[in-house]
């Protein structure tokens, strides 16, 4: 989500927070950009209600479990406790209503930059920023005529070598762990690239992110898994209050953001 920046789309986090329900909602690491905030402090209004609306979920009965990434590390000192209803927990196990047991995992702690070239990551936090701002100037030139929201850095990330490269070892590290851990498969985010596939037999499920992606991954009550891609889907939501849905319209039993 990275809230605290300019770049987090809140409004459609919002919308998506608003049109949705599940019986477990994973907020899978990066919730609040603590790097950006110690540099200089944005929060509007909106990303408050993104907070807020989190709270009121756990509140009304969805299970709320909160997984901390690299950018909201301070998080991690409070591993194992409640922030009002919302569980903080360093990964989960999630069990679909087909068996399948998913480990659910930030992801960071198995990035080799992170770890061991921690100024290498904070300068390519910078980048990253910048090629954000970038990207809200062409963004908005597209929108004068009515042309749709392109990613500048999702095109960068799929045609620079370096990056295919970084990506795809990454990969690799999760499924390697994940086979470790006996599990069916992985839940993960932190490099900001929606995916789910399956290799050798272990489903790589990658929930993307609410910068530029806005995608979230669902699992519906028969098991089946999708990736949502929520700029594609809203335009079909139909324009009614939440509590006037109908009591037979669907939850999702797993939402992983």
């Amino acid at each position: 989500m990275h809230l605290g920046t300019p770049g987090s789309r809140a409004s459609d986090l919002l919308h998506f927070l608003k049109y949705t329900r599940s019986e477990t909602l994973y907020l899978v690491g990066d919730v609040i950009d603590g790097w950006q905030l110690k540099k200089r402090f944005y929060w509007p209004q909106e990303h408050n209600d993104v907070i807020q609306k989190l709270l009121r979920k756990a509140r009304h009965g969805t299970r709320v479990i909160y997984i901390p990434g690299n950018h909201d590390e301070a998080a991690r000192h409070y591993l194992g406790y409640n922030l009002g209803e919302v569980a903080i927990r360093e990964d989960d196990i999630h069990e679909t209503v087909d068996g399948k047991r998913l480990w659910v995992v930030h992801g960071d702690l198995f990035d080799n930059v992170i770890q061991h070239a921690r100024w290498l990551a904070y300068l390519g936090d910078h980048a990253y920023a910048a090629l954000l701002r970038l990207n809200r100037v062409v963004n908005f030139v597209r929108s004068m005529f009515n042309m749709p929201y392109w990613s500048l850095s999702q095109f960068l990330k799929h045609r620079v070598k370096s990056a295919v490269s970084f990506i795809s070892a990454f990969e690799t590290a999760m499924l390697t762990e994940t086979r470790r851990r006996r599990c069916d498969g992985v839940v993960c985010g932190h490099i900001h690239k929606p995916e789910m596939r399956e290799v050798n037999g272990l489903l790589y499920l990658n929930d993307g992110d609410w910068v530029e992606s806005l995608s979230a991954l669902v699992e519906h009550h028969d098991g089946r898994l999708e990736l949502l891609d929520w700029q594609n889907a809203r335009s079909t939501i139909k324009r009614k209050a939440p509590d006037s849905m109908p009591e037979h319209a669907p939850a999702i039993p797993g939402v992983g953001m």
